[in-house]
């Protein structure tokens, strides 16, 4: 009978303790079947199961590796496995996987304890747990500095995957945190292209209220704005009666107000690395193409998409020239983009922050709602609420050691 043996070693990390155990191992001609090490603290843990075609050898095979650890300062497990135990492993490997981000400006205990039981409920195993920022300083006394961001990956089959991201959703709410829940399958893996929407999500303004400012009707629009955006008017509505209370206005406030908006937290490094990586960026704003253009060009951006207001005699008349960049239409760019690129759209990150976004951010593979009003929140499939918009890095499954060096 085949002898199927799993060692265990932990101890104090040091280099050539992963060389020397298999360096014993392909001496008596081992065949690995898995292994995986993990290092927290400088305290090394690490698995390797294999087997060997000559059963008599194996206590000496044993033997040398209690030695060697010796030597090295760790210590050795030897568990054996039988056939019925790794055939059954075995079959575990075609369910579902899944991964879960949690992502906020530190992580607790509570938190983690939360979620892990989410999925204990759910008969979910856990495979393998990893930090995705850099290391936290203790010293930091703002916490608005720190970020931390914990992935879990995991596996089983869910009945209800809407039913857990909704408890998650309620989690993220009640502990002051973020929690992302995508199947873990090649699409994941091999996201293409980001539509962003621009005001409150790319950037921190809503364009049109600064306009209003300057024309003297900033509480109207601001009360039509927030109505729109929580989802209580039609986008079209609103937006017809915004542009018409700037009747009027210098048409040299529109540069004005482009150099002076403000980018969203994140912004820059999202976009720095997503452009260094291959994606293809889209702007599709609800907003105005006189603010979208600028960053058109500083960043490369691929393609834009957003209203333009008619002016006439160097003011605005109060119109906008062509069609109304709503929610519908946002999504129908979304696809066309998609479809010119030749990107699934399950490989598509959608981010917006208002109520006209949720057409595009049901349609693409992730979704991702930023900083948004609650009915958005509460529909998308993912949100980012806690910290900047690089955070979506970390739903691809970023590390902050790999980021450092695309900057």
């Amino acid at each position: 009978m085949r002898e199927i043996i799993l060692i265990t070693i932990s101890g104090p990390d040091r280099t050539g303790i992963t060389a020397a155990v298999t360096d014993i191992l392909g001496k008596y001609d081992a065949t690995i079947l898995d292994i995986a090490q993990s290092n927290l603290h400088h305290r090394l843990s690490l698995g390797i199961m294999f087997t060997v075609d000559d059963n008599s050898r194996s206590g000496d095979l044993l033997k040398e590796i209690l030695f060697c650890s010796t030597e090295l300062g760790v210590e050795v497990r030897f568990t054996q496995i039988t056939e019925d135990e790794y055939n059954a492993w075995v079959g575990r490997q075609g369910k579902s996987r899944y991964v879960v981000t949690l992502l906020g400006h530190r992580v607790t205990a509570r938190q983690i304890s939360r979620l892990t039981r989410e999925l204990t409920a759910r008969d979910l195993n856990i495979d393998s747990i990893k930090r995705l920022t850099g290391r936290p300083s203790l010293d930091v006394t703002d916490e608005t500095e720190l970020r931390s961001c914990i992935e879990f990956s995991v596996r089983g089959e869910l009945s209800d995957k809407s039913e857990l991201s909704a408890r998650f959703m309620e989690i993220s709410s009640e502990e002051g945190v973020d929690i992302s829940f995508q199947k873990d399958d090649m699409y994941r893996r091999n996201r293409r292209l980001i539509c962003l929407d621009m005001d409150s999500t790319l950037t921190k303004s809503e364009c049109i209220d600064e306009l209003a400012a300057r024309a003297g009707v900033g509480e109207q629009v601001k009360a039509i704005t927030a109505s729109a955006m929580r989802g209580e008017i039609d986008f079209k509505e609103s937006f017809t009666r915004r542009v018409a209370l700037l009747k009027g206005l210098d048409a040299k406030v529109l540069d004005e107000v482009a150099a002076a908006t403000p980018l969203q937290d994140g912004a820059e490094r999202l976009l720095h690395v997503l452009k260094r990586c291959g994606f293809k960026i889209a702007v599709l704003s609800g907003g105005f193409m006189f603010a979208g253009l600028p960053l058109k060009e500083r960043f490369g951006i691929d393609y834009m998409f957003a209203n333009e207001l008619e002016v006439q005699d160097g003011k605005l008349t109060g119109r906008y020239v062509g069609d109304i960049v709503d929610g519908q239409r946002k999504a129908e760019y979304l696809r066309l983009i998609a479809q010119m690129e030749h990107i699934e759209l399950e490989q598509v990150i959608a981010v917006g922050d208002g109520a006209n976004d949720l057409p595009m951010l049901s349609l693409a593979g992730l979704g991702i709602a930023f900083h948004a009003k609650p009915k958005v929140r509460a529909t998308a499939k993912q949100s980012i609420s806690t910290i900047g918009l690089d955070g979506i890095l970390y739903f691809l499954g970023f590390r902050d050691v790999h980021l450092e060096k695309m900057m």
